[in-house]
């Protein structure tokens, strides 16, 4: 999920954040972060992490590679003859297998989020992440930003499943970073700031994704719904029970990528 960089703060979304209704609480519910960066400095070293283990063994030749990255379908791939579909153990001897989620590579969908090869794709999102994360973080504290960046990340490989091509492969963190664009844009409409600024750069991200080559508008599209949709789940949940009616939010939006991963891999299969 190749992306550009993004570049943009909301003061009057975190200030209302950080307004407690009750001592050490945000506005949104969730506990008021010490350090509101420090998630995404752990998500950063995470992609890093994975980033370096995939050039120490080979780049994109690496074979971590291809167990990392989103592959709807798995396929047999034979040096001189492409790639066609067999069995994992009927690929053996023959050439390369690389696995799919619906051959069993469930993993990919969240994998796939956390996996780059060109130094400015994985530059591009972590910048992103930077920016947009510690201020997501403050608003809506720890865990609800932390469950934020990973269901978008899943709604963006969700939609790449079901859109892509079978036997194409996906990677990175921009499904995620779509996802952070929207519920940042939520907030700024919820406390009534000027949301000129991040519609600007939402545009031209998009503009990008939709012009440049390699880059999956899939996941950037889901990302950007899914963080849409949770940000909305977090801001405007009745303040009575609030947490229980966010985690029943969240978990049903959870649910629903559940039905429509087992219902795409019961068509691919």
């Amino acid at each position: 999920m190749r992306d550009a960089s993004v570049g943009y703060q909301c003061p009057d979304c975190v200030a209302e954040g950080a307004r407690t209704t009750r001592s050490g609480r945000t506005a949104y519910g969730g506990l008021r972060p010490g350090n509101p960066g420090l998630t995404s400095m752990v998500l950063i070293a995470l992609n890093a992490a994975v980033w370096l283990a995939v050039l120490a063994t080979g780049g994109n030749g690496s074979r971590l590679l291809d167990w990392l990255e989103l592959r709807p379908n798995g396929l047999c791939l034979v040096p001189g003859r492409g790639g066609f579909e067999v069995p994992q153990a009927s690929c053996s001897g023959q050439g390369t297998f690389l696995p799919g989620v619906a051959d069993g590579a469930w993993w990919q969908l969240m994998t796939s989020a956390f996996t780059h090869v060109q130094v400015l794709h994985i530059g591009f999102n972590m910048l992103a992440l930077w920016i947009l994360g510690p201020q997501l973080e403050a608003a809506v504290g720890r865990t609800r930003f932390l469950a934020l960046f990973l269901l978008s990340a899943l709604a963006g490989s969700t939609v790449v499943y079901w859109l892509t091509p079978e036997y194409k492969a996906t990677l990175g963190a921009s499904g995620a970073v779509f996802g952070l664009m929207g519920a940042l844009l939520v907030l700024a409409l919820k406390v009534r700031a000027n949301p000129q600024q991040i519609l600007l750069w939402i545009g031209i991200n998009f503009v990008i994704t939709v012009t440049a080559p390699n880059i999956s508008w899939q996941g950037h599209l889901g990302g950007f719904l899914g963080g849409v949709l949770i940000a909305v789940i977090l801001a405007w949940s009745p303040r009575v029970h609030r947490t229980l009616w966010q985690t029943a939010g969240l978990s049903a939006f959870g649910l629903a990528l559940l039905v429509a991963i087992i219902a795409r891999t019961a068509v691919l299969t």
